[in-house]
């Protein structure tokens, strides 16, 4: 099953293969990879060929169903391969937690099979949901800046902080873009640019260390991302340079606003201090394309995530509602 409704489709189930969109090759060549069992699956998730936290889980569920339909005894390591495959979204484990209630209730594969599809049809019901929510608190005419890529190509479709974005466009509310290029990996150069530009929404690229001064020169009215996993106190994880926009946006009087499914809070973790944070190999800051920029032997700290404390944030959205501004009582009243 795919979403035909969405221009953009990074996930595809069909007859059985799990079909991810290469998203390491966007924008110059649209690509698409097999996985077959849960070892592919996992590698195309660490790869980066899917990526985005909703987009991972998704990924994760069919992860499982390929393993049990070729084994039904391989449920517990692949559940272990896919865990490992990247430790900071908590989107990833909360797939591979409601997959395995569901196998140690029946143990049949259909209906695993059945439970990785719900998973798929609800996210793009709940960024479709997260868009409305999102749209209504920007006034009509706005600037908004965005960080790194949270489309349809993150998601089951429609996108979190891309999809409030896509929405309020439609709806009028947003003129003009301003997307940063997200060094290392480009997510926003290459992926969100991709999106902006197929949508035919006005979207203007920044260098990652643009932002301080586009915010003191042009009025910018929110600053839109998404998260990979929110603490119980509303400190949210998010991609590398997030908490750095966030200071910047205080400073000159943007409003900030993450956008996830209630699936990204982690009430287990009072607040952020305990999110694990993955660091990657320094290749992905000493090379570029496999071409060596920095001299040999040159360390490097690649950080992948950083975690924005609750109290640069605005407005949290998910599909249940808004909590504006974050704190522990309020985000518990909505999640429960």
């Amino acid at each position: 099953m795919s979403h035909n409704s969405n221009t953009v489709q990074a996930i595809q189930w069909q007859d059985g293969v799990l079909r991810l969109l290469d998203q390491r090759l966007l924008p110059l060549e649209e690509r698409t990879i097999d996985c077959r069992n849960a070892e592919d699956t996992a590698s195309a998730i660490h790869e980066m060929v899917v990526r985005g936290a909703p987009a991972i889980g998704i990924a994760a569920a069919f992860g499982l169903v390929l393993a049990v339909r070729a084994d039904p005894t391989l449920f517990d390591a692949a559940e272990k391969v896919l865990a490992e495959s990247r430790p900071t979204a908590v989107n990833l484990h909360w797939a591979l937690r409601r997959m395995r209630a569901i196998w140690a209730a029946s143990f049949n594969v259909d209906e695993l099979e059945a439970e990785a599809v719900a998973i798929f049809e609800e996210d793009l019901a709940q960024n479709l949901k997260m868009a409305e929510f999102g749209a209504a608190l920007i006034a009509p005419g706005s600037k908004v800046l965005t960080h790194c890529n949270t489309g349809a190509l993150a998601t089951g479709g429609h996108g979190t902080a891309l999809g409030v974005i896509r929405t309020a466009y439609a709806q009028g509310r947003i003129t003009q873009v301003y997307n940063t290029e997200t060094r290392p990996w480009l997510q926003g150069a290459r992926l969100t640019a991709w999106e902006l530009m197929r949508e035919g929404i006005p979207a203007k690229l920044i260098a990652d260390g643009a932002a301080a001064h586009l915010m003191s020169t042009t009025k910018i009215d929110w600053v839109i991302v998404g998260a990979d996993r929110i603490a119980a106190n509303g400190d949210t994880a998010n991609k590398i340079g997030t908490h750095m926009l966030a200071v910047v946006a205080r400073h000159y009087g943007a409003k900030f606003m993450v956008v996830a499914p209630s699936g990204t809070f982690d009430l287990s973790m009072a607040d952020g201090s305990g999110i694990p944070i993955e660091e990657r190999t320094a290749k992905e800051l000493t090379e570029f394309k496999g071409s060596q920029i920095a001299p040999t032997g040159m360390q490097a700290f690649n950080p992948v995530f950083d975690v924005t404390p609750a109290s640069l944030i605005d407005a949290i959205v998910c599909e249940r509602g808004v909590v504006s501004p974050p704190s522990t009582a309020a985000i518990k009243a909505l999640i429960g």
